[in-house]
């Protein structure tokens, strides 16, 4: 639609002619219920803008995504819809120095996960909405200036069908049937939340007495559809909560600032939470159905953080536009982690975040489209696409790297000030850098020159000469860029030296045993590394290393790359190594090794064989297993994969077999098996348990991993749809539906995946969950050929797809839908020649299929390698 993807230069010149002194919403939602959907549902929306202009008589407008505008007002002055309203954008002409804007307006309900989303539970028929509006969907759901900068204070009410409660970010009152919400402080737009519905609601509260002997007082909420109410441990919610609260008033001498704390676990959410100050949203598969590993547990804990951070970073202080988009969401990752780790249960948090967190980060900053930790975001489009591995893990990285360059006190006292400083306000860059520059003395410009304002990772190798004697004559540390992104950065770091003690025996850890001892660090240094080539003076004269690990500790955002003998002792003896730290370390840099086809993929597989199985970190094993299904799929030599096939399901079944009953590792690996599954006897055995004709000791197999086990099924065709079927009516809920639609699309025929592909490409009648499931079905590796015809198909249809569909279901298709499994020179081709010719696309379209299209070679890189060695 015209104006519909806002300009950075227009928000800009907005901010500079208006201030919003106010907002009030009235929405009706009684037609969320009764009727039917032949058409779509549309609801009232009434807004009341009362706001200031620079320039009286000058012309600006307000933002509004909506299938009608009943009557426009301006300064009491009816303005024709007609005229005004053209599907985004009302233009407002001849402003006054104060004014008043009225919208009376018919807004969509949604089935994307974009503005008012309404979903029906198939498994009682309840409605349940909830709002998601980041970066720009308020709009769809009342007028506004749609914009981060544009801070008001808020008041809504809300009509609601009889019987429902509804929640918003102030505390809501009934009274004659209207829920009257207390007004917020000035917050921006994209934060405003509704949630609305019969859903399960379980309280609590927080008390603290504050510094100045005050007493501050939270009342606490969780909420859940009431399908899945007996599953929710809320009690583990609310103490991750509790303990959050804590950390938070010990270090940022801010009291919460929202009143009330609503968390809500809602349907078909589109991403992990949004920070909705006083009514968070989170994606309800935080609530567990069955059995799940501590790492599960971990990472709704880290999730509760990320977004309780956000009610300083991001909320309290928000950036002024996208491009600092990091200030919030780098902060929160890393706090994320940091206030766990320190608050809570989970102190291993750091080793997910070196192992999993950082892997994001390192990927996304290695694809063409990398950018700088501060970006360039030209509008709204370019936005969505920056809630990316960038924004979020790198930030944190570096952030982690800052606090190891300032010191934690100075950091912390920054965050601090800067708080108390912005309240309420919006920042850039430099109001963040000039508290640090304060609290740390640290040249923060430099530091940001480095680490903010340019892209790409570096490496990190280590080079030692040893003496006569067998000691350390010199170890350096050498770095290296990538030439697309040739900066060299100051690192801090740590660099360690790890050597067996306890050997009863040589050993050379062929198989994977502990034979030749552990292996553990014996010396550590902390140093400044700048420039190509540093040299560790303080290691100088230590015992001969048989592996040195720079970074130890994770200090710093890089590359870890390892000298020879480091390497040769990590292929013998990686599952010696004592600290999980460490070894998570090690496997992170592996990866790397073998995405850069600088190992072959199939040695990383054998990597995986031998030393998985000895993993203590559970969210460790769960990545493993996912790179080295990666490995499988898109890095060994095609002829190679089913010997890789083969033998990663053997040795997960060795594995699941000898892990101890009912743990869960034991889980992890009955998971890890079903991925791999392709076998006659391994399919077999898979039917087996879940006809619970065969027991594994310690293994239930309740309903969610009695899907995992059907999806392999379904794909080698033994299970048909009328097992499908049957398997729905077992478990006829919201959850069971969107795995029956993906293990649907999972079958191994042409029609299947025609009508698959049909339902996501040419309908738009799937919700956002279902038209995910669909694509996750259709991509299975072992349909290359089924695939093969839906290659050129692609090419001819993505324009077409991301003009017609909002952009959540357009980045799901074109990013779903890419042939990356058709791993051949014909479409690395087929990709460049749609680029080359698509120039005028949407940038934001082309940088998807770019991002595709790079991960398609790196793999065929990779390919090329794992053939190679294989001679």
């Amino acid at each position: 639609m015209p104006g519909e993807n806002l300009s950075r230069d227009e928000a800009r010149e907005r901010a500079a002619l208006l201030s919003v002194e106010e907002y009030e919403v009235s929405l009706d939602l009684r037609s969320a219920v009764g009727g039917t959907d032949t058409e779509p549902r549309t609801f009232r929306s009434v807004t009341t803008i009362r706001f200031r202009s620079a320039e009286p008589g000058a012309t600006s407008f307000a933002d509004l995504i909506a299938p009608s505008v009943t009557a426009v007002s301006l300064n009491g002055r009816d303005l024709d819809p007609g005229a005004v309203f053209d599907g985004s954008r009302i233009l407002l002409e001849d402003l006054a120095e104060d004014n008043e804007l009225v919208v009376d307006a018919r807004c969509a309900y949604s089935r994307t996960g974009e503005g008012m989303h309404r979903f029906v539970d198939p498994e009682d028929g309840e409605v349940y909405l909830y709002t998601q509006y980041e970066p720009a969907d308020s709009r769809r759901v009342f007028a506004n200036f749609e914009q981060p900068d544009l801070k008001a204070p808020f008041r809504f009410e809300v009509r609601a069908p009889e019987g429902w409660v509804v929640w918003s970010n102030g505390v809501g009152e009934l009274a004659d049937g209207v829920w009257k919400f207390a007004g917020t402080k000035p917050i921006s737009t994209y934060i405003t939340a509704f949630v609305a519905g019969p859903y399960h609601y379980v309280t609590d509260s927080y008390e603290r007495v504050l510094d100045d002997g005050t007493r501050l007082e939270i009342p606490l909420g969780a909420l859940c559809r009431k399908g899945l109410a007996r599953h929710f441990d809320a009690d583990d919610v609310f103490l991750v909560t509790k303990q959050g609260l804590d950390f938070f008033h010990d270090h940022f001498d801010y009291p919460y600032p929202f009143g009330k704390y609503d968390q809500a676990f809602v349907p078909e959410y589109n991403l992990g939470a949004m920070e909705n100050p006083g009514c968070v949203t989170f994606r309800e598969e935080f609530i567990f159905r069955g059995r799940v590993t501590q790492a599960s547990y971990e990472r709704r804990a880290n999730v509760i953080l990320h977004e309780m951070a956000h009610m300083w970073f991001g909320d309290l202080v928000t950036m002024v536009w996208w491009d600092d988009l990091w200030l919030k969401e780098s902060f929160a990752d890393f706090m994320g982690t940091f206030s766990m780790v320190e608050a809570t249960r989970f102190t291993d948090g750091w080793i997910t975040f070196a192992n999993n967190r950082k892997a994001w980060a390192y990927r996304a900053d290695q694809l063409p489209s990398t950018h700088p930790v501060t970006a360039d975001i030209r509008d709204l489009e370019d936005a969505k696409l920056n809630f990316d591995g960038i924004t979020y893990a790198k930030g944190a990285s570096v952030l982690k790297q800052l606090v190891a360059y300032a010191g934690r006190d100075a950091f912390l006292e920054g965050a601090r000030r800067y708080f108390k400083r912005h309240a309420y306000g919006n920042t850039r860059l430099g109001d963040l850098l000039s508290v640090l520059e304060e609290t740390s003395g640290r040249d923060m410009a430099a530091w940001s020159r480095s680490w903010l304002q340019t892209a790409g990772v570096n490496s990190l190798t280590p080079q030692v000469i040893l003496d006569a004697q067998g000691r350390v004559s010199e170890l350096t540390v050498l770095q290296e860029a990538a030439e697309s992104h040739p900066e060299l950065r100051p690192h801090r770091v740590a660099v360690g030296l790890y050597r067996r003690e306890g050997a009863d025996g040589p050993g050379d850890g062929s198989d994977g045993g502990s034979g030749g001892g552990s292996l553990v660090r014996y010396a550590r240094a902390e140093v400044d590394v700048d420039g190509p080539r540093t040299v560790i003076g303080e290691l100088a004269g230590a015992d001969a290393p048989e592996l040195i690990l720079v970074n130890d500790d994770d200090l710093t955002y890089c590359k870890i790359r390892f000298d020879d003998g480091s390497l040769d002792t990590l292929r013998a003896r990686l599952g010696d190594l004592t600290d999980p730290l460490a070894r998570a370390l090690c496997w992170s840099a592996l990866w790397n090794l073998t995405r850069d086809a600088l190992m072959p993929a199939r040695d990383f597989v054998d990597l995986v064989l031998r030393f998985a199985g000895r993993e203590s970190d559970i969210g460790v094993l769960q990545t493993l297993h996912a790179w080295a299904n990666s490995a499988l799929t898109f890095y060994v030599a095609p002829e190679w994969r089913a010997t890789g096939g083969r033998l990663l399901a053997e040795g997960a079944l060795r594995e699941l077999r000898s892990a101890g009953p009912g743990s869960q590792h034991q889980l992890t690996w009955a998971r890890f098996f079903a991925a791999v599954a392709s076998g006659e006897d391994d399919l077999r055995l898979l039917r087996e348990l879940l006809e619970g004709t065969e027991k594994i000791d310690g293994l239930e197999v309740d309903q969610e991993l009695r899907w995992a086990f059907l999806e392999p099924l379904a794909a080698h065709g033994v299970a048909d749809e009328s097992v499908l079927a049957a398997e729905l009516a077992r478990d006829d809920t919201a959850s069971g539906k969107r795995h029956q639609v993906r293990c649907l699309a999972a079958r191994p025929s042409a029609a299947v995946k025609a009508q698959a592909w049909a339902a996501v490409v040419e309908s738009d009648s799937l919700s956002n969950a279902l038209a995910e499931a669909t694509i996750g079905g259709f991509a299975q590796a072992s349909h290359r050929e089924l695939t093969a015809p839906y290659a050129s198909k692609y090419f001819d249809v993505i324009e077409r797809v991301w003009e017609e569909r909002s952009i959540q279901i357009g980045m799901d298709v074109v990013r779903g839908l890419f042939p990356s499994l058709q791993d051949s020179a014909g479409t690395l081709a087929a990709a460049d020649a749609w680029l080359a010719s698509r120039g005028e696309a949407a940038p934001a379209l082309r940088r998807l299929v770019l991002e595709a299209r790079d991960d398609l070679a790196r793999g065929l890189r990779g390919q090329a390698c794992d053939e190679a060695a294989a001679g």
